[in-house]
């Protein structure tokens, strides 16, 4: 085999580029098994560097049904590397090892994909060819057995791939309701634009109630109001705070005079549970 072919194959084998292949050629006099070995080791160390930089562009993939869902979100640092063909191909064989593990990211990192390397080698891998930054983000598996899963995907760039994508678990025995089948469609929808923190005000995270009223607290202090009056203020912003992001109490987006609590009372589906919704938007 002439030196143009042995780079050929080198290519072929690793996905380097020109250049890399040939001078990995010459480091190991043209054998091409040690000179992909000298590449992997040469890729991991290009990878490390490169693991110090933004990576806040990407896609979510979604996969499964109606019963169990799950989203996984990879990150990248542009959005051209984002439409990459290779890195939507690392992208879709990882989603459906995401589902089947139950988004178990220890697991699914130690987990071989069709080439027989793991998921981080082949990450390693692509990583050194793309030239970017490339990591695993957030990954959730929604599976409650008495529940219907709705999905909905903004800034759709490919077959199950978005910028933006939503879960919706809702629970009721009448789920073949057609009203209940719309009504999870759109409620997916509500979640994508106005992004909840929580299902209720109760359930917002003690932690985000204490850093709001920081920030509400510095602003009022600016006022010059006496504290009393602050205090009252103080209270009404968190009580908005509170209403603004609890899902339950947010302005129907597609009726903003009513709430998502009376548009469930007007369903009149009795059982009807709001169980657990998941919201991932690449670069928040």
């Amino acid at each position: 085999m002439n030196d143009i072919n042995k780079v050929k194959e080198l290519r072929k084998a690793t996905g380097a580029g020109f250049k890399d292949c040939n001078n990995a050629l010459k480091e190991t006099n043209g054998e091409i098994q040690k000179a992909i070995e000298l590449l992997r080791i040469k890729g991991i160390s290009k990878a490390s560097k490169k693991m110090s930089r933004s990576a806040n562009e990407g896609v979510i993939s979604l996969s499964g049904d109606e019963k169990n869902t799950s989203l996984i979100e990879v990150n990248c640092e542009t959005d051209f590397v984002a439409k990459n063909e290779s890195f939507i191909s690392f992208v879709k064989e990882l989603s459906v090892i995401n589902h089947k593990l139950s988004s178990n990211l220890d697991k699914i990192k130690n987990s071989l994909m069709q080439n027989k390397k793991s998921v981080d080698e082949n990450l390693v891998e692509l990583i050194s060819k793309i030239g970017e930054k490339i990591t695993l983000g957030r990954s959730y598996t929604v599976n409650h057995p008495e529940s219907i899963n709705f999905t909905y995907m903004h800034n759709v760039v490919g077959d199950s791939l978005s910028k933006l994508a939503v879960i919706t678990s809702l629970e009721t025995k009448d789920s073949k309701n057609e009203k209940f089948k719309l009504f999870g469609k759109q409620l997916s929808m509500h979640i994508a634009a106005l992004n909840p923190i929580a299902i209720n005000s109760e359930d917002i995270e003690e932690e985000i109630i204490m850093k709001e009223k920081e920030l509400i607290s510095e602003e009022l202090k600016k006022s010059g109001k006496p504290s009393n009056i602050i205090d009252k203020i103080a209270l009404g912003k968190i009580s908005k705070f509170k209403s603004d992001n609890a899902l339950i109490s947010q302005n129907w987006v597609m009726d903003p005079k009513k709430k998502v609590s009376d548009i469930i009372s007007e369903l009149n589906i009795k059982d009807l549970r709001i169980k657990k919704f998941i919201r991932i938007k690449i670069g928040e």
